[in-house]
């Protein structure tokens, strides 16, 4: 589908290639409209309905979900026309990108590092090799090859290759435990299995041009108890003190260069155990739970435009290295049931460090047990002048944010 024609002068910047839009990749297309930049996108069929047509000049429909589906549409895009910046948004995106940054000798993270990322036993393999802490683990086809070497090790954690957002971690702690998730993935295929790591999680978001880090952000999580660690908050604008520093300045500095990484947005993940911080995961496209967002707020500039202007080559204006504010993302939980009410939204909106507050649920809907984070209720991201101000404010929106479930035969109120 077409939409309006950018004029010449908008060509001046060169065109973007956008592969994978959704909800949280809109502003990428409002900062290429802000630069004069034409952009193509590449939408699921998912997303189609609800793409903003508006905002490119064309839209590619990629019909399936599968990696190779996302391949074949940006293939297609590119053999109509070569842009001249590409930028993947999710997973399922950064390899069909990569290919098409590869061939067509664009800006990007380098194939290699795209490759890497999209597999955890890819990444331990690799890593391993450049010496990058991180745990102890066993690649296996079928978890039950993994069931002694889980008993060793106890506790452990088991892992699916490629999804993401928690989908298919969980803790295994004791042998009872062992034989129960052996029985019940046993069809599953290709699982990691590593060892535990006790610690709090991080995780390190990098822009990238040509190998040097040119903007970095260090964002501190608060996830669920074990079994799954489904996120709940982020807090953006961390600053680990003087011991921390210079052990996690070597653990991000040896990621990118196992990754080969060259050009582009980095998230990786790491928790800092007894042994200090150790490396969970690597990806090399836009972070999920509206990071960029809370990392744009926290430091005062747009990360999308950045990623932008990265991609096309286009000058990029010197970037802050300390917080202007301290923004923070917050999810709202409940327990399983009904949900039947939610109460003080407009009064959490009314808070004056409350930005935004979107909830995917409402009445009648139903809560699941939190096994990953796409089962989520939705979002609320805030952003205040200091720490302290910061705590109080995700304080206030967890006590005020209401959501009344009815589960089976009882009324709760969280």
């Amino acid at each position: 589908m077409t939409g309006p024609r950018s004029s010449p002068k908008a060509r001046d910047g060169g065109e973007l290639l956008l592969v994978g839009v959704g909800t949280m990749g809109r502003p990428y297309l409002d900062a290429a409209a802000r630069l004069g930049v034409p952009v193509r996108a590449v939408e699921s069929e998912a997303a189609w309905n609800s793409r903003p047509a508006e905002l490119a000049q064309r839209f590619y429909r990629v019909r399936g979900g599968r990696e190779e589906d996302w391949v074949g549409a940006v293939a297609h895009a590119v053999a109509e026309r070569a842009p001249d910046g590409l930028i993947a948004f999710a997973e399922p995106h950064v390899l069909a990108a990569a290919l098409a940054q590869e061939r067509l000798g664009l800006r990007g993270p380098s194939l290699h590092a795209a490759v890497v990322s999209r597999n955890k036993a890819l990444q331990r393999a690799t890593f391993g090799a450049y010496g990058v802490p991180q745990p102890e683990y066993l690649h296996v086809g079928r978890i039950a090859e993994a069931r002694d070497w889980m008993l060793d090790r106890l506790p452990v954690v088991v892992k699916p290759l490629t999804l993401s957002g928690s989908e298919g971690v969980e803790l295994v702690k004791d042998a009872a435990a062992v034989d129960e998730v052996v029985a019940r993935r046993a069809d599953e295929g290709e699982v990691l299995v590593e060892e535990a790591v006790d610690g709090p999680e991080f995780s390190w978001e990098a822009l990238v041009r040509d190998g040097e880090v040119v903007f970095e952000n260090h964002t501190a999580k608060e996830t669920t108890r074990p079994p799954h660690f489904v996120e709940l908050a982020h807090r953006c604008g961390h600053r680990f003190d003087s011991e921390a520093e210079t052990p996690v300045q070597a653990l991000t500095t040896g990621v990118l260069r196992a990754l080969g990484m060259r050009t582009g947005l980095v998230h990786l993940e790491f928790k800092v155990g007894r042994r200090g911080p150790v490396l969970m995961e690597v990806a090399v496209r836009t972070p999920g739970d509206y990071l960029p967002d809370a990392v744009g707020l926290t430091y005062g500039f747009d990360l999308y435009e950045a990623v932008v202007r990265l991609s096309l080559g286009l000058p990029v204006p010197a970037l802050p290295r300390q917080p202007v504010r301290y923004a923070a993302t917050v999810f709202p939980t409940a327990p399983p049931g009904t949900i039947r009410a939610i109460e003080g939204e407009a009064e959490t909106l009314a808070h004056p460090a409350v930005v935004r507050v979107r909830l995917r649920k409402g009445p009648g809907d139903t809560v699941r047990p939190l096994t990953s984070s796409s089962q989520r209720m939705g979002h609320v991201l805030v952003a205040a002048d200091s720490p302290t101000e910061r705590e109080d404010a995700l304080k206030f929106v967890r006590e005020t944010l209401r959501v009344v479930v009815t589960p089976t035969g009882t009324d709760s109120r969280t």
